[in-house]
């Protein structure tokens, strides 16, 4: 049957979903409850906080009961908002929840009810289909995992004690910056939950192509084996450097000891030999230095510390003693942060950056 669709989900957004399409919903017909599967669902009730699904355009918009979205099925493990999986079975008006705000939908397990409230309750219409088969994100992809990386283009990395760290914020104020210098620069976000918001900041500032594991058909890296987020990794990074930028700026979803696979991804050789700047952020002393020290077990020291624990100079001081790093506030860049970034680029890349 045809049905009306209100607002379409950005973890759909390579499938250029249209707002009429065709379900699957015979009544007594399973669906399938594999990752990325697509679905019609209807809102069933208004939420007063963490009440908004973000657009294939990126633009954020407002969802009430009664609303019928598109949605696709995955994960989720926020420290700070839900914990769901993909349901074990599933039939045309089951309900299930949105996980999140990039449309990933499933069966939520746990909340963080101060930070977003109850998770919102959506009953599924059916399967969005095209020419009698289910969609899927992972029918339309911008890249192909690989099992090897070619790849030799210098990274700039981003990890963080957890969600809400400062990662995007130090992520984009470095973009800025080197895209003043002169740099062209790919941008990636290779771990998290589906969701655009991150990577169009970084556009904002200078980033001219950008990919995150949706564009693999991945709805979120939760729970997955290693080894599939790590060619996943090396394709976008494969992909990123086909017109040879000049820096890829990475940013990891969620927090080195979270359920996302970042520290996989740290341990990849292939990753360690290409870094050139890695950025930690965290929110306090104690999680600097933890994430410090784990990172450098890795073998991926980080060379400098940002996030909130350097919105004052308690917390600077703290990390300088303890760890010896550059502090560094994306809030309040310092010629210090500048000075670093030229000499570490001039130092270890061919890049001749003019002054």
């Amino acid at each position: 049957m045809k049905i009306v669709i209100d607002k379409i989900s950005s973890v759909t957004k390579n499938l250029a979903l249209k707002h009429v399409e065709t379900v699957l919903n015979k009544p007594g017909t399973a669906l399938p409850c594999t990752m990325g599967t697509v679905l019609a669902a209807e809102v069933l009730e208004d939420k007063s906080i963490y009440n908004e699904i973000e657009l294939p355009s990126g633009r954020m918009s407002k969802i009430k009961k009664g609303d019928i979205i598109a949605v696709a099925l995955g994960q989720r493990m926020a420290l700070k908002g839900f914990v769901g999986r993909l349901p074990s079975s599933l039939w045309p008006d089951d309900v299930i929840h949105l996980l999140n705000f990039g449309g990933v939908a499933g069966e939520c397990l746990s909340a963080n009810v101060k930070e977003v409230g109850d998770p919102l309750r959506i009953r599924v219409l059916g399967a969005i289909t095209r020419k009698g088969e289910v969609l899927n994100i992972g029918q339309k992809t911008l890249f192909t995992p690989k099992k090897k990386m070619k790849s030799a283009i210098p990274l700039i990395i981003t990890t963080g004690t957890s969600m809400d760290s400062g990662k995007t914020t130090v992520a984009i104020e470095v973009v800025k910056t080197l895209s003043r210098m002169g740099l062209k620069l790919a941008g990636a976000k290779l771990t998290g939950v589906a969701a655009m918001r991150d990577l169009y900041k970084m556009q904002d500032y200078g980033v001219y192509n950008s990919v995150s594991f949706v564009d693999a058909g991945i709805t979120s890296t939760a729970n997955i084996p290693d080894e599939t987020i790590k060619d996943v990794v090396r394709g976008a990074i494969d992909h990123l450097s086909t017109d040879d930028p000049d820096a890829i700026m990475i940013e990891f979803g969620d927090g080195l000891m979270g359920r996302y696979g970042v520290n996989a991804v740290l341990g990849m050789p292939e990753i360690q030999k290409n870094v050139r700047l890695h950025i930690g952020c965290a929110g306090d002393p104690v999680g600097a230095i933890g994430l410090a020290r784990e990172c450098k077990k890795a073998g991926i020291p980080i060379d400098v510390i940002s996030g909130p624990v350097t919105d004052n100079e308690v917390g600077k001081t703290i990390v300088k003693e303890e760890l010896g790093v550059l502090v560094y506030n994306a809030f309040n860049p310092t010629s210090e942060w500048i000075d670093l970034v030229i000499s570490r680029w001039l130092r270890d890349s061919k890049l001749q950056l003019s002054a």
